[in-house]
């Protein structure tokens, strides 16, 4: 039975997955090797050495959700205790969080550092996986089936609202809209509920501006990342400096590259090189053929796991596969944009690449999950085909 089950878990799947955190780590180390000196006064293998515990931890998750039956997230209680803990860590975050970057999106426990934000997308996937699931009977019934989940989904985003951290919000309303998508519901019925997004929005907005949060949706710095946005070149040395950075680094790297740990820009010239920018030293160092290696690994994991989705016999597993393939999906592509100045710098980091345990640990444990889906998948249609296989039946007639 064993031996069953590790032929069944998808091999190539798993092997990208590592392959693209074992370039992380590498490209981290580069990066942040300058960074760490000038910087932080640490030692030039601190990010590295914090990176690589970041890793173990995430390969421990990914072993026990990949050996975990997923349908145990299915349970009631379960569900019950991630909502209670995704909530309880959001507000633990408005009384004790760390600030850094001009958000309070961090909680610290002696040397770790957590992050509930990303915690929660992986609770929130689950949890609408679980309630979609449950009212397929009557799906587009939106009273019954979509506004319960959607204002719970919608107090979790109030609360990193005050972190605040609206990248964050923007990727879990991408996962939201494609889980719902994917439940079957009817185009009319999703009309409805955009519109009421709208609205639960705008009765956001007027909600800071009470509480005096106000300033931080139109706060100088998001501002002026907008100007930066449309035009970097008019304040190089200003709002426009870590995208025209981003800019040299990518266009210094060429087709080869200048070779890894030869980079320039990661010398105090572009900002968070080991953490957002990390695709701008992947550009520079390993050139057009690095980037492209990065891509089609993260391609290939969405790929894999959309494909894992649509194989999935049953509604839960499908829509949890959806959910984080999405999830890794967006939040790729958000990033990137980033980096290349096609959409806005949001802070966002590039999956499995970028600085960062708790976004590392979380897709690891998420892709687990992932892992699982494919695998339970996988062993049921062996089974189910040899428990009813015409000739082993006509055999056992005719003997």
């Amino acid at each position: 039975m064993v031996k069953k089950i590790l032929q069944s878990y998808n091999y190539a799947f798993i092997g990208a997955i590592f392959l693209l955190c074992g370039i992380g780590v590498v490209m981290v180390y580069s990066a942040s090797m300058v960074t760490a000196i000038s910087r932080y006064g640490v030692p030039a293998d601190y990010f590295f050495k914090k990176q690589l515990w970041a890793l173990l931890a995430g390969f421990l998750a990914f072993v026990a959700t990949s050996i975990m039956p997923y349908k145990v997230l299915h349970n009631l209680k379960v569900l019950k205790f991630l909502i209670f803990a995704a909530f309880v860590m959001l507000v633990a975050v408005l009384f004790m969080g760390h600030t850094a970057g001009n958000a309070t999106s961090w909680i610290k426990l002696g040397p770790l550092t957590i992050q509930p934000l990303e915690i929660s997308k992986l609770i929130i996937i689950v949890y609408l996986a679980a309630v979609f699931s449950n009212k397929q009977e009557h799906i587009n019934h939106i009273g019954r089936s979509l506004i319960p989940p959607l204002i719970m989904v919608g107090l979790l985003c109030f609360l990193i609202a005050l972190q605040p951290d609206y990248g964050g919000i923007m990727l879990i309303g991408f996962i939201v809209v494609s889980m719902m998508f994917s439940s079957g519901i009817s185009i009319k019925s999703i009309f409805k509920i955009l519109l009421l997004c709208v609205i639960a929005a705008v009765l956001m907005l007027i909600i800071l501006a009470v509480t005096g949060q106000w300033g931080t949706v139109f706060s100088p710095v998001r501002l002026g990342r907008l100007a930066s946005y449309r035009d970097p070149f008019a304040d190089p040395l200003g709002e426009g400096y870590q995208l025209v950075n981003s800019y040299y680094a990518i266009a210094e790297g060429g087709l080869k590259g200048v070779g890894l740990g030869q980079g320039v820009q990661k010398a105090g010239y572009l900002p968070e090189s080991h953490t957002d920018f990390i695709m701008a030293v992947v550009g520079e160092e390993l050139g057009f053929w690095g980037v492209a290696i990065v891509l089609a690994l993260i391609f290939f994991i969405v790929f894999k796991g959309l494909r894992i989705a649509q194989k999935c016999p049953d509604t839960f597993g499908s829509l949890l596969a959806i959910g984080i393939s999405v999830m890794i999906g967006i939040q790729a592509f958000v990033n990137l944009g980033a980096v290349t100045g096609i959409l806005p710098i949001t802070g966002v980091p590039l999956p499995f690449m970028s600085y960062g345990g708790s976004s590392l640990t979380l897709l690891l444990a998420a892709t687990g999950v992932l892992a699982n889906v494919s695998m339970m998948t996988k062993f049921k249609e062996k089974y189910d085909k040899k428990k009813v296989n015409p000739a082993r039946f006509k055999a056992k007639q005719s003997s």
